[in-house]
């Protein structure tokens, strides 16, 4: 049990559009970065698209986001994964595994089960870890481990890293919580977390090339390039637009409305969001815009 609490809070921290990372190339002065600079009448808001799990190479950042970060006094991201004491891991265990007798295979099409038991033990899993698993958390069990195993750390996350970098001298705020995102997958209906499950078992296949194509999007600045990783399950099968709906767009707008909130204020915010909330029609940024506010990618 104590191993499956740990794993259980690695993979947590990479819940949520987690993002992989490659060597930083090196940036000239007028290259574009994920950051935007938000301005109202009266208040600047930062806005950066976070990769929310890493390689160490992808540090130093662009002076452009650090120099960004030491304006504002107040950092505010999705999640909190440094503060594990709001964690209810009794309630996380009963999002995330079934009861009693239980099983996924009670769940799951045999064709489906068959799968995760094949993934699994090219994984190294044994099949006694996952089968309590409900679908949605393993998926994401099997991507974090997947991505653990091609390098990629949690703890070398943008999150974390401008959380440890705040710690003691930035007051720190959640745009949501770690419980409302854990309660937003566990949530799905147990036809849509299979249909979840089964483009995982797809997507692991071809996990590192993405992977890179997110980084490239990420270092250049390329909200195109970003909008289109984003968006290619959803574009491949119609089924996965309702989990697609609540999982991006519809935060998409509430975190908008917080941000815009901060914009009213009197005090200047860096925010930190998953990368792929701020791009396109339906991101963060465009929603900004449409509401008026002088938006800068810098």
């Amino acid at each position: 049990m104590k191993n499956t609490k740990s794993k259980l809070f690695a993979i947590c921290f990479v819940l949520i559009l987690g993002s992989s990372a490659l060597p930083q190339e090196t940036l000239s002065a007028s290259q574009k970065t994920f950051l935007w600079k938000i301005q109202s009448k009266t208040n600047t808001v930062y806005v950066l698209g976070s990769l929310h799990y890493s390689k160490k190479e992808i540090y130093p950042l662009s002076e452009k986001i650090e120099k960004a970060f030491s304006e504002p006094e107040i950092l505010v991201v999705e999640a909190d994964v440094n503060d594990t004491k709001k964690m209810d891991l009794q309630k996380l265990m009963e999002r995330a595994f079934y009861q009693e007798n239980d099983t996924l295979e009670k769940h799951v099409s045999t064709e489906t089960y068959e799968r995760v038991v094949k993934e699994a033990g090219g994984l190294g899993i044994p099949i006694e870890l996952i089968k309590r698993q409900k679908p949605w958390f393993l998926a994401m069990t099997l991507v974090a481990l997947e991505s653990l195993k091609l390098g990629f750390d949690p703890n070398l996350g943008i999150d974390k890293y401008f959380l440890s970098k705040a710690e003691g001298s930035k007051k720190i705020l959640e745009l949501e919580s770690l419980d409302y995102q854990l309660g937003l997958l566990s949530g799905f209906s147990d036809k849509d977390q299979e249909l979840l499950l089964l483009y995982t078992l797809n997507d692991l296949k071809i996990l590192e090339q993405e992977s890179e194509k997110l980084t490239k999007a990420w270092t250049t600045g390329d909200t195109q390039a970003m909008e289109s990783i984003l968006t290619r399950s959803v574009s491949e099968d119609k089924r996965l637009s309702p989990i697609f709906e609540k999982v991006v767009y519809e935060r998409n707008g509430k975190m908008a409305s917080r941000i815009e909130e901060f914009l009213q204020s009197k005090e200047t915010y860096f925010v930190i969001v998953g990368a792929g909330h701020l791009v396109g029609s339906r991101g963060i940024i465009e929603i900004l815009k449409r509401k008026g506010f002088l938006v800068e990618q810098l």
